[in-house]
């Protein structure tokens, strides 16, 4: 279903200090104005929510996840995993996610989700990190349904691209994807989500990642 045209305009900020994938941002965005492309940590960026790629068991002892970890303090993991225990049973799909309050003022909440199953997998043969960002998206449209206004401004950082070992435009192509195809819609049910991104995708898992391209996104009626 459509996003409701009264939530104000998201403000979504792309921000990284790998200077390959904030590169690559540039271009894979290029035509999504809206859309803004920074060089700096996530642990630096005022928002109402972060985007923090995770493992299905929320353990944030790697990568983003323990930056984040350490800037929030412990309970933020304690928080991430009882939601991921009370809404999927103790394990979080890849193409799911979790918005917790952070316990902070900068950011109000964090969106844990999965790029990988363990806390270190090689998902680089993947559309893993398209299937992570458009669940980013649904959980704030979730969350701004239970508390509207609640996230009207969003950081994410490059899914997948350093533990996940995905390279910096495979990376960029996959985030485009996922937030133009799914940062105006929202599903209430993640297994139509990822239906629906398989669909779209159709073939495109089977071929090399440097021959992927860019996906048209649907129309939505």
């Amino acid at each position: 279903m459509p996003v409701d045209d009264r939530n104000p305009q998201l403000k979504v900020v792309l921000t990284d200090l790998n200077p390959g994938v904030v590169a690559a941002w540039r271009s894979a965005f290029s035509d999504t104005p809206e859309v803004e492309v920074r060089s700096g940590s996530l642990l630096d960026r005022p928002a109402d929510a972060w985007v923090s790629p995770t493992n299905s068991r929320g353990r944030m002892d790697g990568g983003v996840d323990a930056a984040v970890k350490r800037h929030l303090g412990a309970g933020i993991q304690l928080r991430v995993q009882r939601a991921i225990r009370d809404g999927f049973g103790g394990s979080l799909p890849v193409g799911s996610a979790v918005c917790v309050p952070s316990g902070a003022a900068n950011p109000k909440y964090l969106i844990s989700t999965p790029t990988m199953v363990a806390s270190v997998e090689n998902v680089r043969e993947t559309l893993n990190v398209a299937f992570a960002c458009a669940a980013a998206f649904q959980a704030i449209h979730r969350q701004n349904e239970a508390a509207p206004g609640s996230i009207r401004s969003v950081a994410l950082v490059g899914l997948g691209a350093a533990t996940g070992n995905v390279p910096a435009q495979v990376c960029a192509n996959l985030m485009w994807t996922g937030y133009t195809l799914f940062n105006d819609h929202y599903f209430r049910d993640d297994d139509e989500l990822r239906a629906t991104v398989r669909a779209q995708l159709d073939d495109i898992e089977s071929r090399p990642v440097h021959e992927r391209p860019r996906i048209t996104p649907p129309v939505h009626r």
